[in-house]
């Protein structure tokens, strides 16, 4: 990591450490905490009513994201899901009642203070099918092929390293796992400069991908089925998006490998080299040529 990426990360932790300071210590025994709203595209109101509602309201107070990933990940009984950069607890509670108690729901964070505020926010509903991990999005402290869906909100943007956080989530995800991850997401004509024109990088906004930037390196690190999805906008240009996309299941990693793999039927040029069979590929040239401008090191 680099010394600029480390700074960044750094002061990240504080501001998110302040929230759950301020969440922890800025209530009254009458009304409350109060919620910690940057602006009305981020934070506790973008969950409905009857979210918030069953859920502490620390919990809720310390919500910062940009959208509710829980009602997109499409959740069911038994499922292990893993929360990136799971705040105050919003989300990990509310998966952890989508699954059940056959299932199980993890955060992790890098910050002490937000996971204090995450396990006494657990300890007050009672929730006993969570757990909750120190650790970076860039690498995961869980082993491989043992997640079925991984969520976050409004985090990933914040890494100053997104593929090792994409290879992180795919390594995790059983074949046939799933991501939804609410996030933000730039316009495709967009440049970074212009990005950080809009918004600092802890307010979610100057280390956004574009759309295109942000499914390539999806793709890049074995998704398939990746649909973003914008939902409303956050800046000029700037976007809270849905975003989808799948683990291949092992048949299917199978298949993918094998059709990137060069075909053993042709051989520099030349199909069925050094058989009767022969011929090369290229009709306009002879198999003689072909193996010479290969470098074919066959037998004639």
């Amino acid at each position: 990591m680099t010394e600029h990426s480390a700074d960044l990360r750094e002061t990240v932790r504080q501001r998110y450490a302040a929230t759950a300071i301020q969440v922890t210590q800025g209530g009254s025994a009458c009304c409350g905490p109060q919620a910690i709203e940057i602006d009305e595209n981020f934070g506790s109101t973008l969950y409905a009513a009857t979210e918030r509602d069953e859920l502490p309201a620390e919990a809720v107070a310390a919500s910062l994201g940009c959208g509710n990933p829980t009602a997109v990940a499409d959740l069911h009984e038994g499922e292990r899901v893993v929360d990136l950069g799971s705040g105050g607890g919003i989300d990990v509670l509310l998966s952890a009642r989508r699954v059940g108690p056959t299932g199980k729901a993890y955060g992790l964070d890098m910050t002490e203070e937000m996971l204090a505020l995450a396990l006494a926010n657990a300890k007050k509903v009672g929730a006993t099918n969570v757990e909750f991990l120190k650790g970076t999005i860039e690498a995961i402290p869980l082993p491989a092929n043992t997640i079925d869906v991984v969520i976050s909100n409004c985090v990933i943007n914040l890494s100053t390293d997104k593929p090792a956080v994409f290879a992180e989530t795919f390594r995790i995800l059983v074949p046939g796992g799933r991501i939804g991850v609410s996030d933000v997401v730039a316009d495709d004509g967009l440049t970074p400069e212009q990005r950080a024109e809009r918004g600092d990088y802890v307010g979610c906004i100057a280390g956004a991908l574009s759309f295109t930037e942000y499914r390539e390196g999806l793709e890049a690190a074995g998704f398939i089925n990746v649909e973003i999805t914008p939902s409303h906008q956050v800046a000029d240009g700037m976007h809270s998006a849905i975003v989808r996309a799948t683990k291949p299941t092992a048949d299917l990693e199978q298949t993918l490998a094998a059709d990137n793999e060069p075909s053993a039927s042709v051989c520099c040029g030349v199909s069925a080299c050094g058989t009767p069979a022969e011929q090369a590929v290229n009709p306009t040239t002879t198999i003689a040529d072909a193996k010479t401008a290969s470098g074919c090191g066959c037998q004639n």
